[in-house]
């Protein structure tokens, strides 16, 4: 991570609203909350919670209908260098090679061949992808599309990394191998990590902090800081007691959410 960049998200009473009139829905409501550089963070709750829209509130992608949001210290107006996103859709070129789809950005940015061949080498080695870089991506499984849709944002090396889902459609066994692989990276580069999930117990493997939130409008229900050692044993008294806790949390949302529909139906 470059030292010259900050890597902090400061999110400051963020409010979303889409539609208008009777088609209006309020999707955020009033979300502050500040990450420090360097740390984890995984926003959590129930499919309509806004997880999501507040993730691409920080992208840069749907800017909020009020309130500011700082990544780097700077104001958020779109897309920007010190942010990368990873998607669950992998969203990689399918007419490139894992090489050429993870140089992409390099050569956009208008780095010299020898440097990106280099850092291309480099990542492809750490993800365990360099017998697969003249691979087309439908000839890879979905955990391997993974991998280079990762190793794309790495490249780029922006101390910001946002990941909407990126292992949701993944197998477990697949997934459970991306999250300690995620891990790794993140201990090797400090990066700044906002991880949007709907499972629970992913939420408390990964994260050094969890921000639950609520049904629409979303808000931060709670703001829990993980002080589990690492790595992180899931059949430990501690990982289950957070995952009971958690678990109520979000149930309570679900049932909000389920109540909200049968309200829809009747009228």
């Amino acid at each position: 991570m470059s030292a010259k960049m900050s890597a902090s998200v400061e999110i400051n009473k963020v409010s979303k609203v889409f539609g208008e009139g009777e088609k209006r829905m309020q999707a955020l409501q009033d979300i502050s909350c500040t990450i420090p550089d360097g740390q984890f963070v995984c926003l959590l709750g129930p499919s309509g919670c806004g997880k999501s829209t507040l993730l691409n509130a920080v992208a840069g992608f749907a800017l909020p209908s009020s309130g500011d949001v700082y990544a780097g210290g700077k104001l958020v107006t779109g897309p920007g260098p010190e942010r990368g996103m990873v998607f669950q859709e992998y969203a990689l070129f399918p007419w490139m090679t894992v090489a050429q789809n993870v140089a992409f950005g390099l050569e956009i940015k208008g780095m010299a061949k020898a440097q990106i061949d280099e850092r291309v080498h480099s990542l492809l080695a750490k993800l365990g992808l360099s017998d697969f870089r003249q691979r087309y991506p439908k000839d890879l499984s979905g955990g391997m599309r993974q991998r280079v849709a990762i190793a794309r944002v790495l490249a780029l090396d922006a101390p910001i990394l946002l990941m909407d889902e990126p292992f949701g459609a993944i197998d477990a066994l697949t997934r459970r191998n991306l999250q300690d692989e995620l891990l790794r990276i993140w201990g090797e580069t400090g990066k700044t990590i906002l991880f949007v999930t709907h499972s629970i117990e992913e939420s408390i493997y990964l994260a050094d902090r969890i921000l639950v939130m609520t049904y629409r409008p979303g808000t931060i229900k709670r703001d829990l800081s993980l002080n589990l050692p690492r790595p992180r044993d899931t059949a430990t008294p501690e990982f289950n007691e957070l995952k009971r806790e958690l678990s109520a949390l979000v149930m309570q949302e679900q049932q909000r959410h389920l109540e909200a529909e049968k309200r829809a139906v009747c009228d």
